[in-house]
């Protein structure tokens, strides 16, 4: 196609041009993308189901936000950064989802992270991906083309960057394509804030070390907090950035201690609490809730009673998460609504005036009393949500298929284990091999933690928990992969995303070569090998790894058995 410049040369072109160039960093966008939690923006698939602020409901604290974001400069103390805080359950997730969607609709929002320790992607639990994820949002962004560039530009020259501590990150990746780039004549009005929420849920992040102890992994966590925090306020304080900052977070003493005695000049606090009037919020949810169970089961306008809706509300204690457990309870029983929730009306409370989380525990208790086996229940989701043991190397959470297949002693385990559990857990159907287990709240971790607030036939002792999981590690072993039987395309999956798992402490090691002679080790050593001969292989130091670790333990089990015998 011939076109007026076909041949012309010696010419120049006068005024501001803007090219799109992003095309011509397609490596670059590659290499970025690589990095990122794309499970953590506030727009994925992955958080279709995250809650987000019934209609009509938190309009008194979402108008604040979004009045601070637009006219927060015309303030007497100008600030850049909005602390979101409160107990748990008050709702903050949902608060921020809410306010992320409303700014992404009207161009304010320029990029946001949702942590999640209990949730989704593993990515989404660590520092690691934090700011890579924060600058493949800006490249994309249509108003942000230049600063785009630049961040794409410092990709090619520094493949490294995503290696390096938070606060070099932010320098080379965020900051300086800030100070460089520049609005573009007719591009359009440039974002204007950052969220990011579950600050509290933000775990320390591993580099290959040992297990640590409770007491190392919760200051390494609140370390790695830490260090997010000062990097956040580097950026709020530097003048060419130009992003307002929304964090919520509960109110951790590390947290709570870094606003109080660093960032107070830098940062305006909201706490959800009475101010914000939660319980004519969650009068409006259980009625939203209530009409669409009379629809559904052709129950009268007049059930429940008005008074009966004022007492869950004030069971709640200010708790979204308590009316909103109700209500999936009540939907998902498979008894008639109006028994269900007289069941939750008659619970027993115990210590109500002195514990505001009492209605909760007693509903957690109720509910997960009502499982075939209430402790093999409980261990079973210690197991999956409070221990990183099926947290694998990658990135990827493992599938509710892979978790059935791992700790089913039966055909038909996992279904009758969690029978009953809709209300607390979103399962997977039996039919779905990619979609992992995920708890509807964090609170439920929290309560079969604590032995105070957990019913001594609920509470389990952390041991018995690592006791599951090395008794179904160790019947893998001997069985060759998972106890019920799968096609052999199925096991292959199956064991390559076994062989990804951390191994417990020393204490596993001595079963392991207890157990040696049970298992057939040159089946795996051959096993490994041809995982890291497949060149499609996702996790082949894993696997090198393992071959070595093989070979050593089967020489200090034949030593062992040399020496007493």
């Amino acid at each position: 196609m011939s076109t007026n410049f076909e041949g012309a040369h010696n010419f120049t072109i006068r005024g501001d041009i803007n090219f799109n160039n992003s095309h011509g960093h397609a490596g670059a966008v590659e290499k970025l993308e690589k990095h990122i939690a794309a499970g953590a923006m506030h727009d994925s698939a992955e958080r279709c189901d995250a809650p987000k602020c019934h209609p009509e409901t938190r309009i008194a604290v979402q108008d604040e936000i979004v009045s601070w974001i637009l006219h927060g400069d015309g303030e007497g103390e100008p600030k850049k950064i909005l602390w979101i805080t409160g107990p748990a359950g008050t709702g903050k997730t949902a608060i921020m989802g809410s306010i992320a969607d409303t700014c992404h609709k009207k161009g304010l929002l320029a990029c946001g992270f949702f942590f999640s320790s209990f949730a989704g992607s593993t990515n989404r639990r660590t520092k690691r991906c934090l700011l890579a994820t924060f600058a493949y949002q800006l490249v994309q962004h249509d108003g942000l083309r230049d600063v785009g560039e630049r961040i794409l530009s410092c990709v090619e020259r520094n493949p490294a960057i995503f290696e390096r501590q938070l606060e070099v990150q932010l320098d080379q990746l965020l900051l300086q394509p800030l100070r460089d780039g520049r609005k573009a004549p007719g591009s359009p009005t440039w974002p204007k804030v950052i969220v990011v929420d579950g600050l509290d849920e933000c775990d320390a992040e591993h580099y290959g070390d040992a297990p640590r102890s409770p007491q190392a992994a919760a200051l390494a966590k609140e370390a790695d907090q830490t260090e997010i925090l000062y990097a956040l306020l580097k950026a709020a304080n530097d003048p060419s950035f130009p992003f307002r900052i929304i964090i919520a977070s509960r109110p951790e003493h590390v947290i709570q201690s870094f606003f109080t005695d660093v960032a107070s000049h830098a940062t305006r606090r909201i706490f959800l609490d009475e101010k914000y009037n939660p319980d004519a919020d969650m009068t409006l949810f259980l009625e939203s809730k209530f009409a669409d169970i009379q629809r559904r089961y052709q129950l009268p306008t007049s059930w429940p009673s008005k008074d009966v809706k004022r007492n869950l509300v004030q069971n709640a204690s200010g708790q979204f998460i308590y009316v909103a457990t109700v209500m999936r309870f009540i939907n998902e029983s498979s008894a008639p609504p109006h028994k269900v929730l007289d069941q939750v009306l008659k619970l027993r409370v115990t210590n109500a005036s002195n514990n505001p989380f009492g209605p909760l525990d007693a509903l957690y208790t109720h509910i997960l009393n009502l499982s075939p086996n209430p402790p093999v229940t409980v261990r079973w989701l210690k197991l999956i949500f409070c221990t990183s043991y099926l947290i694998p190397k990658s990135d990827d959470p493992l599938s509710a298929r892979f978790v059935r297949l791992f700790l089913e002693s039966y055909p038909g385990e996992a279904s009758y284990v969690f029978r009953g559990l809709n209300s607390l857990v979103s399962i997977p159907l039996i039919d779905d091999h990619t979609s992992p287990y995920s708890l509807f709240h964090k609170s439920l971790t929290d309560f079969m933690r604590d032995r105070s607030r957990c019913a001594n036939n609920l509470y389990e002792e952390y041991r018995y928990t690592v006791d599951l999981y090395v008794n179904r590690y160790l019947q893998v072993w001997k069985d060759k992969g998972p106890t019920q039987p799968v096609s052999s395309r199925e096991n292959g999956v199956f064991l390559e995303q076994f062989l990804e798992l951390d191994t417990p402490a020393s204490g596993f090691i001595h079963s392991m070569e207890q157990n040696l002679h049970l298992c057939d080790v040159a089946w795996w050593v051959r096993s490994q090998d041809e995982f890291t001969q497949d060149p499609n292989c996702k996790s082949l130091p894993i696997h090198v790894a393992n071959v070595l670790w093989l070979f050593w333990d089967v020489h200090s089990a034949v030593k062992t058995i040399f020496l007493f015998h």
